[in-house]
């Protein structure tokens, strides 16, 4: 008797912040993902890797680090990817859903905010009242930019921007060169602007390729006689060593606060 031979699909779930966010939690990061993305793709006679985001984005050193390690490994193994947003794919998260040669999303999913970050808060105001004397000794003019102990000054304020308008521009050049001629224009400002959109809008936008979950996409592509072989971020040690301490309940609820900042941005 003949057999029919199922499709093999290799399965990657990506989520949470990118980068190191709290003492004891770590984000998505290369130094804690780039095993189990390598493995993904070193499965022999697989169809594609499907990978799953649900990220609000976070550092864009990392985020770059993971997307130019899938499509190193995608143009090695020859292998198809396929990206699929979950709750949301922006920012980083974007980034790394343009490692897919394909992209799906929910229609509610959040997609976009192609753009860049910085955040922080002023302290000098405080400081004053509380009769406190702010001290620093530097070698090097610009090694307290930004010091939120003291008032802004213009010149670091343009300092900081024409890095983020290089960090921008790195960004925009990638989602053009990965969606080609599917995004409606090259030259349309309006999808570069740090604006995000649900899913059903983002496909007219062609920021994605199709609305659906990944086990339907997956099945109408290779079959009903699929195999999909998941490979997941086992919990270190120190996390689940804290989870069984009395501490662990302050430095959870740190994290959560560190974390929130990023998810609330997005109404999550």
């Amino acid at each position: 008797m003949f057999f029919k031979k199922k499709s093999l699909v290799a399965h990657i779930r990506l989520s949470g912040v990118i980068g190191n966010v709290g003492r004891f939690q770590q984000g998505l990061s290369y130094a804690s993902h780039h095993e189990i993305i390598e493995k993904a793709f070193s499965l022999k006679k697989i169809k594609a890797v499907a990978i799953t985001i649900n990220s609000p984005g976070g550092s864009p050193v990392q985020s770059h680090l993971l997307y130019s390690l899938i499509r190193k490994l995608a143009d090695e193994k020859k292998v198809k990817v396929i990206t699929f947003a979950e709750d949301v794919a922006a920012s980083g998260g974007y980034m790394l859903a343009c490692a897919g040669d394909e992209i799906y999303a929910n229609p509610s999913s959040i997609i976009g905010s192609i753009g860049v970050i910085y955040s922080g808060f002023g302290f000098q105001e405080l400081i004053k009242k509380i009769g406190v004397e702010r001290r620093v000794h530097t070698a090097g003019k610009s090694k307290s930019i930004l010091d939120p102990f003291v008032d802004e000054k213009p010149e670091d304020i343009q300092k900081l921007k024409a890095i983020q308008e290089d960090l921008h521009k790195e960004f925009i050049d990638l989602v053009k060169q990965s969606r080609k001629e599917k995004i409606q224009s090259q030259s349309d400002e309006h999808l570069f602007t740090g604006e995000f959109w649900s899913g059903r809008k983002a496909k007219d936008l062609g920021l994605v390729d199709g609305i659906g979950n990944a086990f339907q996409v997956l099945q109408d592509q290779f079959g009903k006689d699929l195999k999909i072989k998941k490979f997941e971020k086992a919990e270190g040690w120190l996390k689940k060593r804290l989870s069984s301490s009395v501490s662990s309940a302050t430095s959870a609820a740190l994290n959560e606060m560190e974390t929130r900042s990023f998810w609330n941005k997005f109404g999550l």
